[in-house]
């Protein structure tokens, strides 16, 4: 008979027994969430979110727009009036 440790609930993968290769590769897995680290990473990718909306906006109330190339890249091209 093998003694077996007692799980407790929440554990999940932590609780099984595996290589040390796999607790290398996934690391994920038994990493305990850290909110300090979660919160940082949060306000970085809205920062960067906002960041992006700000410049297209800025670019947008000067007059251009994003255009479309035939190859499939976006450019931004300021607007012309048909009457120039």
């Amino acid at each position: 008979m093998s003694k077996e440790e007692p799980h407790n609930p929440g554990e999940g993968i932590r609780s099984l027994k595996t290589t040390g290769v796999f607790r290398a590769v996934n690391f994920e897995l038994y990493a305990r969430p850290n909110a300090v680290i979660m919160g940082l990473g949060l306000i970085a990718i809205t920062g960067c979110a906002g960041y992006i909306a700000y410049m297209r906006m800025k670019y947008e109330s000067m007059g251009f727009y994003s255009a479309v190339q035939e190859d499939g890249t976006e450019t931004f091209t300021k607007r012309k009036s048909k009457w120039d």
